[in-house]
């Protein structure tokens, strides 16, 4: 098993017991010293992609889970690592049971650009969903985004 943080539409449990079946919720935790932050705006259908970047002074919520063999190809898929789209990382999560090493996606293009509205609010429901705190929610209903997709 592979341990995979989620810190985008992935966090929701929902959407990620369609996508990789096999690979259940083990938890949720903090990537402490990265930052959500979206890129890429020429490679997404209505906006800017989200990623995170090392940053000292934020932290970013993860929902973590325990990626089966048989799900591993279809997150990489799903992730865009196949095509070149994103790459996998190795990061430290803090849980309340301590620090876990897990790999992630970040994205392989410069940063900068908004996300729609869209997807900003499906990443907000995504998070809810795992459990994030409200004011980790809120912070994401309010950044800034395209009013429209495209």
């Amino acid at each position: 098993m592979t341990l995979y943080a989620a810190y985008a539409s992935n966090l929701s449990p929902r959407d990620m017991a369609e996508r990789c079946p096999h690979s259940p919720l083990r938890g949720t935790g903090w990537l402490v010293g990265w930052r959500l932050t979206f890129g890429g705006e020429d490679h997404g259908w209505e906006g800017a992609l989200p990623t995170v970047v090392e940053d000292p002074k934020s932290q970013v919520f993860v929902a973590l889970y325990d990626v089966a063999p048989a799900d591993e190809g279809t997150l990489d898929d799903w992730e865009g690592a196949t095509f070149g789209l994103y790459r996998k990382v190795r990061v430290r999560v803090q849980t309340l049971d301590g620090d876990v090493p897990a790999t992630s996606y970040v994205l392989d293009a410069f940063e900068g650009g908004l996300p729609s509205a869209r997807y900003l609010g499906i990443l907000a429901e995504a998070a809810e969903s795992a459990g994030a705190p409200d004011d980790y929610t809120a912070d994401l209903r309010r950044r800034p985004c395209r009013s429209t997709g495209l």
